[in-house]
């Protein structure tokens, strides 16, 4: 209750000044001046500042603040321990194949749900030898 009595005299005391600025012929100033001094009268108005101070002064509300906080911290753990065994699938969630179009014909199908082999290295030719003293002599030149 303190605190409405508060914000309306606020509000009362902005009015005022609006009103001497518009007396001194400065109405945009005045508008703007007004348009504060309305904004703590609106809040009082809507029930914000009582629900502001109940949540402040409320046990109930800081005991909430802490769950909610307590279940960011899982979640955030969870996450992390999730990333650190290599996602989903690797915890045995999702195992199943994965998801494809449905129109899709089955040797893509087959394609999509087998992982990609890594190329095949060529066999080291007798060029690649040649490459390698152009390297040795470029860095001998350079002092290297």
């Amino acid at each position: 209750m303190l605190a409405e009595t508060i914000f309306s005299a606020v509000s009362v005391a902005g009015l005022g000044i609006a009103a001497i600025t518009a007396y001194r012929k400065k109405y945009l100033s005045a508008t703007r001046i007004a348009a504060w001094a309305l904004v703590p009268l609106g809040l009082v108005m809507t029930g914000a500042v009582e629900w502001a101070f109940d949540t402040v002064f409320s046990p109930v509300a800081w005991a909430g603040f802490g769950v909610l906080g307590a279940a960011w911290l899982l979640l955030m753990t969870t996450r992390g321990v999730e990333r650190r065994r290599g996602g989903r699938k690797a915890a045995g969630v999702g195992a199943g194949p994965a998801a494809v179009a449905p129109g899709v014909s089955a040797p893509a199908r087959d394609a999509l749900a087998r992982p990609a082999r890594p190329a095949a290295r060529p066999a080291a030719q007798g060029g690649d030898a040649e490459d390698f003293s152009d390297i040795e002599a470029i860095l001998k030149k350079h002092g290297i």
